[in-house]
């Protein structure tokens, strides 16, 4: 059963791979005893999850930087809950 939805989610394709990036994904498969599609399969799929992590972080940092394109310095400090002004007699 869990091969056959395997088998549903597979596409065949033929894709054009740098020669030096091909060889080391079949020195990779030979020495796990796996195939090549496993490798590249794999490889590729951790490249897609960071590649997504990193423009989840970018889109992160913007709206950050869209939040508080409007405060002032002090404000921000404030905001960051640094204390501007004395609170109390200054010990010497």
């Amino acid at each position: 059963m869990a091969s056959q939805q395997m088998a549903l989610l597979k596409k065949r394709t033929t894709l054009t791979l740098p020669s030096d990036a091909l060889l080391q994904a079949q020195q990779l498969a030979d020495a796990r005893h796996v195939n090549l599609s496993t490798v590249v399969a794999e490889v590729m799929t951790a490249g897609l999850q960071l590649e997504a992590a990193k423009q989840r972080s970018a889109q992160v940092l913007e709206n950050y930087r869209k939040a508080f394109e409007g405060f002032t310095d002090d404000e921000l400090a404030i905001l960051d809950g640094v204390i501007l002004e004395p609170v109390g007699p200054e010990r010497g």
